[in-house]
């Protein structure tokens, strides 16, 4: 595989937005602006810079704990940001605090780019390349706050830090002027990016991309038809050919994280020497994962549940084991097993073992693929060696240890695993660090393309909802699920409720871990539905999910409120 590396850019970035003065004379031992821009490596060096914020865990580093706000995850610590989700957080919250200012950081990045490429010696066409490229990246930036943030401070390419800095005092544009901002970006990275990037760039900003995130942009504003048109060009092959790949569990592992289906995705790389990665294992990833993890971030009971018979019926506990949605004891005895007395083997496995194992095979493909379910095995690394590891659960907790073969999961959490994002064994040698998994973590994607059209098909003024059933069954095609309308009752979606349902389904049980589902939920108006109880699966309460008016959006930090006062007044609730 060839990846691109993120270039250490911090230094030369620092040094160029933070001095006082230009100066005729440059020190030939330091970077300054006079002496750094001349070529097109010193314009790859900064532009790496900008994708370098991308896994910062406070951009999409830890993306795929939003799923624990959106009601697919479930989750302890700041990776699966537990004070959001209990309603604890407040505007001085290093979750929130960090958000915005690297978001902001992107920002200023990119826009030191837009300032200062023009120096360099390249081709008109070139620099018109690069420019948007960095522009695709701050509206991706911009479009991330506005979904967090509501109306924010606009800054482009006139702000030059290095002269400005004590006076960036703006107020907050209204949401229309940022999104007309994010738009007018993006038209432009459209317009100037190449359709693919040759190998050793292969990873960079593409025109599909731009058109893209400028449909999910239209779609955020109910402008479906818009939007709509965004998406069909993608569709239409107009921005470049896209395919879906057609082994879902593959597609989050070498090979298919590359694969055409990704629009745009954060690079990932490992191995001695080259950790620039995104921390998925080690938050993801249990005791018996390479570098034994955390699994702060775990799936929902509530997900899991939702993960539909091969024929597409709705799946009913019950059905499986009569009295399990009822009874917690009758949850304990489908679960539990007894081990051997030195822990080292299972004397008794729960009589239904083997009835859950078949139960598996016969749900959606997408939830083995996604999840380490109880009495599944786990290809772990355990004392710097292959593991073979199985998820056995017993009424005792901490008594599984990996040493044994079994998962031990921390906190002792009875709650379902990720398998989706996580390293396997040490990935050929791949992975040096577990807070850097060499997996490409998906932005957009072609499925996404799909459900996000067959969304705009379905909410636009006289909706088409056979075309958005269309897209639908495109994705689950893929993993061999039947289609919608395609015979049984159950399968009938043909009414717009009826196709939202589905929608929304889909979403989830899709782009399960992808931390999409916040978003989602958010724009759906639908996050007061997550309050409640977050129970494992044998009915152990651990928290509960609290959800106001306010949780839409974030405060502005009280930090940034203190150095300028003109972003009052907060969002509402603040």
């Amino acid at each position: 595989m060839k990846k691109y590396r993120y270039i250490a850019a911090l230094a030369a970035f620092m040094s160029l937005t933070t001095g006082c003065y230009e100066l005729d004379v440059y020190p030939e031992d330091q970077l300054s602006v006079g002496t750094f821009w001349k070529t097109q490596d010193h314009a790859d060096q900064i532009m790496m810079g900008i994708y370098n914020m991308l896994p910062s865990d406070d951009v999409f580093g830890r993306q795929f704990g939003f799923d624990c706000l959106g009601g697919i995850g479930s989750g302890y610590d700041p990776a699966a940001y537990d004070q959001i989700a209990k309603g604890t957080y407040t505007s001085t919250s290093g979750l929130v605090v960090n958000k915005f200012k690297k978001l902001y950081e992107g920002i200023a990045r990119a826009n030191l780019l837009l300032q200062n490429v023009d120096r360099c010696d390249m081709s008109g066409e070139l620099k018109a390349r690069y420019k948007g490229e960095a522009r695709f990246l701050r509206a991706l930036y911009y479009f991330t706050l506005l979904d967090f943030f509501g109306p924010v401070p606009v800054y482009d390419e006139s702000t030059v830090i290095a002269e400005d800095f004590m006076n960036m005092m703006e107020p907050r544009s209204s949401v229309e002027k940022v999104r007309e901002f994010i738009l007018a970006d993006l038209d432009n990275a459209k317009d100037h990016l190449p359709m693919e990037w040759d190998g050793p760039n292969k990873g960079r900003a593409i025109a599909g991309a731009a058109m893209a995130l400028k449909g999910k942009v239209l779609l955020f504003a109910q402008q479906y038809k818009e939007a709509a048109q965004c998406f069909e060009a993608i569709v239409q092959g107009k921005y470049g050919k896209f395919e879906l790949y057609p082994d879902y569990a593959n597609l989050f592992k070498p090979g298919g994280d590359e694969s055409s289906e990704m629009i745009f995705a954060v690079q990932n790389i490992g191995g001695v020497g080259q950790d620039f990665g995104m921390p998925t294992t080690f938050y993801m990833g249990t005791r018996a994962a390479y570098g034994s993890c955390w699994n702060n971030v775990m799936a929902s009971t509530s997900l899991v549940d939702s993960y539909e018979w091969k024929d597409g019926r709705p799946f009913d506990w019950n059905e499986v084991i009569p009295g399990f949605n009822e009874s917690n004891e009758v949850k304990k005895a489908t679960f539990y097993s007894v081990l051997s007395s030195d822990k080292k083997s299972v004397e008794k496995y729960t009589e239904v073992r083997q009835k859950l194992l078949e139960m598996y095979d016969n749900r959606d493909p997408r939830m083995k693929a996604s999840l380490i379910l109880p009495y599944t095995f786990f290809d772990g690394w355990v004392k710097n060696a292959p593991k073979r590891t199985e998820y056995v659960i017993t009424a005792k907790k901490g008594e599984t240890h990996e040493n044994n073969g079994f998962i031990r999961v921390n906190g002792n959490y009875e709650l379902y695993l990720w398998r989706k994002f996580v390293a396997e064994g040490n990935m050929g040698g791949a992975i040096n660090n577990r807070a850097d998994t060499p997996i490409n973590f998906p932005i957009i994607r072609l499925a996404d393309v799909y459900l996000m059209l067959a969304e705009c098909y379905n909410q636009m003024e006289n909706g088409n909802q056979g075309k958005a059933v269309e897209f639908i069954n495109k994705v689950r095609a893929r993993v061999g699920m039947p289609g919608l309308n395609s015979g049984p009752e159950w399968l009938k979606a043909t009414s717009k409720d009826e196709v939202f349902a589905r929608i929304r389904h889909e979403r989830a049980v899709e782009f399960a871990a992808e931390g999409l589902s916040f978003s989602d939920m958010k724009r759906w108006k639908l996050l007061e539905t997550l309050n409640g109880d977050v129970k494992g699966f044998t009915g152990s309460k651990y928290y509960t999910r609290v959800v106001r008016d306010r949780d839409y959006l974030w405060p502005i930090p009280q930090s940034e409120i203190d150095k300028n006062p003109n972003l009052l007044p907060n969002n509402p609730g603040w």
